[in-house]
């Protein structure tokens, strides 16, 4: 039997966390949490965490600022926003520097993240 990949959500909206598994938790071996803060902690206790997807507007650290204090510690995973919002000047800059892999927008499509995300693993 196939050991399902370890993916991260981050996102400070229950239901989002609720939704997110609902949709990955039959491919994917799914954590969630609900700050970086708590992100951080995850990586560190899970080292074979591979995607991480995160919320980017989220009180107290946003999701790239999540990622980039992740990315200099967890080099190999792949790092993924998943926002409300139109693409920003900011998010621009971290997929023109390779601090994301891409950026999705809500309400999530199952089908867009899982094809991304098997084509990074």
């Amino acid at each position: 039997m196939n050991e399902k990949t370890k993916l991260l959500y981050v996102d400070d909206e229950p239901i989002n966390l609720y939704i997110f598994e609902i949709n990955f938790r039959k491919n994917y071996n799914v954590i969630t949490c609900n700050s970086g803060y708590e992100g951080l902690t995850l990586l560190n206790e899970n080292p074979d965490i591979r995607i991480v997807i995160t919320d980017m507007n989220m009180p107290g650290m946003n999701g790239l600022e999540f990622i980039k204090q992740a990315k200099n510690e967890f080099k190999k995973i792949a790092f993924y926003i998943l926002t409300g919002y139109d693409i920003t000047e900011e998010i621009k800059k971290a997929l023109d520097s390779n601090l994301i892999n891409k950026y999705f927008k809500k309400p999530l499509n199952a089908v867009e993240i899982q094809s991304s995300i098997e084509g990074a693993k």
